[in-house]
């Protein structure tokens, strides 16, 4: 950890795995191994996954069934006032900033 610097943002942008082309690529045995566990789970415990599968489609259904009787509607929102892509994907610096003010998140390290 040493020459380490504070960055930013959380993730950078189109991040690439390898700067060249000779370079060795990144490891990815812990990726794989995470995959497969949730491969065997889903293999040998049916229940957990039915499970988040009736949730999922319980919540669907319930929210079809509120936007179709007009109880609740979806508002159409700008791809720049997207508020969860700062908590999914890498946005640049003034997006991420941006909805942190936004959100109401603040800088708990910066000097009061």
């Amino acid at each position: 950890m040493l020459r380490c610097e504070p960055a930013d943002i959380p993730i950078e942008m189109n991040h690439k795995l390898c700067e060249d082309m000779d370079q060795e690529p990144t490891n990815k045995e812990q990726y794989q191994r995470l995959v497969g566990r949730l491969i065997y789970l889903a293999h040998t415990r049916p229940n957990i996954a039915y499970a988040v599968k009736k949730h999922v489609e319980v919540d669907r259904h319930f929210i079809k069934e509120k936007i179709e009787k007009k109880i609740i509607r979806l508002p159409f929102v700008k791809s720049e006032d997207q508020l969860a892509d700062v908590l999914t994907k890498a946005v640049c610096s003034r997006v991420f900033h941006d909805s942190l003010t936004k959100l109401g998140i603040g800088d708990v390290y910066a000097p009061t």
